[in-house]
C-alpha cells in the first residue's frame, strides 16, 4: 500500500472541510497551496518552499501534466542526439522526496471553481485551494501559419524532442536504403533564429560531419542541407549586432545555411513555402519561432494582459484575485517600471521563489512586496568551442570558447539533481574528446490497451 498516497488523500479530505480563508489573515492552520506547473517558475516555488521548512504552514499540492521537471533549454540536444532523454529531466516526486506536507497530482488542468477555490482536473476531479500559484509556462506559438500543427516538429516536451531524433535518424537510414529518395529528404529547416534555432541547427550540422558521416560512409554528406529561416537580418534577435555576426559567421562555417529577412508563409508535408516566394523541398520542418501562453491563461476567465498573458501587479497578484498568484511565461506585469517581463527562464525561476516568499509574507501577517528582476545577462551557444555570451545590458560581450565553457557550465549548474549534472557533464566531456554522440538509438513506443486495475 502506497502509505504517503493514503496519507495525501485523508490530507485533502480533511483541508476538504474548512472554508476558504480570508486574504492577509493570520492563519490558525495550514495555508492549503496548489501550484499549478512544474516547469522552471513552478520548481522554483516548490524548492524554496522547501528551502524554507514550510511543514506545519503551508499544505502544498503541485499539478503537471507530466511527472517531471523538463530542462528545456537541452532538448535540442536530445534531438540531436547529444543527450539522453533522462539527462535532462528529473521526478517532480523526487524533488518532493518523503514531505508529507507535499503532495503531487498527475492531472491536466481545465478550469477553476473560483467561488469554491477548487482546481478542476480533466478526470473530474477537484482540488481544494487556499492560495493558488499558476506556473502553467508556454505553448509553441505558430502565429497562424497554415501547416505548422500538422507538419512541423517543435522543441518543448521530451517527447517533442525524443520524435524529432527518431526522425532525423530515420531520414538517415531511409537516404542510405534508397538511392532514389524522395526529394528533401535530407534537407533540414529550422523556422526562428533565436538561441533555440540557432543551437539545434549548429548541432544538427555538427552531428553530420562529427558522426553520420562516419556511420553512413555511403552517403555524400554534402546532399545534407539544413536551412535556418528569420525574419531578422541576423540571428539571434536581441543581442549585439557583433554577436549576431559572428553567430551567422560561425553558422556559415558549419555548413549551416540562414535565410534572413525572410519569413515562412506556409507548412507543407513536402517542404516549405517562404515569404519571398520560394519553395524548399523538406520533410522535416522544426517550428522555433517563438512562444506564447499556455491556453489555460484564457480558459480561466482572468483578466489578461500584452500577448494573452495573465495580468499580474507587481508582488504577481492576479488583478482582482488577490488570493491568485502567478509566474513565468504564463503571466505579464502590468503595472510598474518593469513589467512586462520576457518569456524567459531566468525570469520565470526568480518569480517562482518570491511568489513563494510572498506566501510565507502573508502567513506572517506581513506586507507584500513588488517583485524585482535582476537581469544576469544571456548566453547562446553554435556549438562546439562558438558561444555568444552578454552582460546585462549588452555591455560587455563574450564570444568563442570561453563564452562556450562558461555557457556549458552553466547549464549543468541549473541542471536539477546530481545525477543529471554528471550525466551530463560525462557525456559532453566524452562527446568532445571523441567527436562521439552516443544517443543514436531509434526507437517508438508502444503500449498496450489499458484493461484497468
Amino acid at each position: 500500500m502506497d502509505t504517503h498516497a493514503t496519507t495525501l488523500r485523508a490530507d485533502r479530505q480533511r483541508s476538504a472541510a474548512r472554508p476558504a480563508q480570508p486574504v492577509r489573515a493570520r492563519w490558525a492552520q495550514p495555508t492549503r497551496v496548489v501550484l499549478i506547473g512544474a516547469g522552471f517558475g513552478g520548481l522554483a516555488a516548490l524548492r524554496e518552499l522547501r528551502r524554507r521548512r514550510v511543514a506545519g504552514q503551508i499544505d502544498l499540492t503541485v499539478i503537471d501534466e507530466v511527472n517531471h521537471h523538463t530542462f528545456q533549454p537541452l532538448l535540442y540536444q536530445v534531438a540531436t542526439a547529444g543527450l539522453q532523454p533522462q539527462d535532462v529531466a528529473h521526478s517532480i516526486r523526487g524533488v518532493i522526496g518523503s514531505r508529507t506536507h507535499v503532495g503531487f497530482r498527475l492531472g491536466r488542468v481545465v478550469g477553476v471553481d473560483w467561488p469554491r477555490r477548487e482546481v478542476r482536473l480533466a478526470d473530474g476531479d477537484r482540488v481544494p485551494y487556499d492560495r493558488l500559484v499558476i506556473a502553467a509556462g508556454a505553448v509553441t506559438n505558430d502565429f497562424g501559419v497554415p501547416g505548422v500543427t500538422e507538419h512541423a516538429f517543435v522543441l518543448k516536451q521530451l517527447g517533442d524532442a525524443a520524435a524529432l531524433r527518431n526522425h532525423i535518424l530515420r531520414r538517415f537510414e531511409e537516404a542510405s536504403a534508397h538511392a532514389s529518395h524522395p526529394e528533401g529528404t535530407l534537407t533540414f529547416v529550422v523556422v526562428g533564429a533565436g538561441p533555440t534555432g540557432v543551437e539545434l541547427s549548429g548541432a544538427l550540422a555538427e552531428l553530420t560531419t562529427h558522426v553520420l558521416a562516419k556511420d553512413f560512409p555511403e552517403l555524400d554528406t554534402r546532399q545534407v542541407r539544413i536551412l535556418l529561416v528569420e525574419r531578422d537580418d541576423l540571428p539571434l534577435p536581441g543581442y549585439r549586432p557583433r554577436n549576431r555576426r559572428y553567430a551567422r559567421a560561425r553558422l556559415a562555417d558549419r555548413g549551416v545555411e540562414v535565410a534572413l529577412a525572410t519569413g515562412v508563409r506556409e507548412v507543407r508535408g513536402t517542404g516549405v513555402l517562404l515569404n519571398d516566394g520560394r519553395i524548399v523541398a523538406s520533410r522535416t520542418v522544426v517550428w522555433a519561432a517563438g512562444v506564447r501562453p499556455h491556453p489555460l491563461a484564457e480558459a480561466l476567465d482572468l483578466p489578461l494582459g500584452p500577448g494573452g498573458r495573465i495580468a499580474i501587479d507587481a508582488t504577481l497578484r492576479v488583478h482582482g484575485r488577490p488570493e491568485v498568484l502567478a509566474v513565468g511565461d504564463v503571466a505579464a506585469v502590468t503595472e510598474g517600471p518593469e513589467g512586462p517581463h520576457p518569456q524567459l527562464a531566468p525570469v520565470a525561476l526568480q518569480q517562482g521563489r518570491h511568489a513563494a516568499r510572498e506566501l510565507l509574507r502573508e502567513r506572517a501577517g506581513e506586507p507584500p512586496r513588488p517583485f524585482g528582476y535582476v537581469d544576469k545577462g544571456k548566453m547562446a551557444t553554435i556549438g562546439r568551442s562558438a558561444a555568444v555570451a552578454e552582460s546585462p545590458g549588452g555591455r560587455l560581450a563574450v564570444r568563442g570558447f570561453v563564452a562556450w565553457v562558461a555557457w556549458l557550465l552553466l547549464h549543468v549548474a541549473f541542471l536539477v539533481g546530481f545525477r543529471n549534472r554528471a550525466s551530463v557533464l560525462f557525456t559532453w566531456a566524452y562527446s568532445y574528446l571523441t567527436y562521439d554522440q552516443s544517443a543514436r538509438a531509434v526507437f517508438e513506443a508502444r503500449g498496450v490497451a489499458d484493461g484497468g486495475p
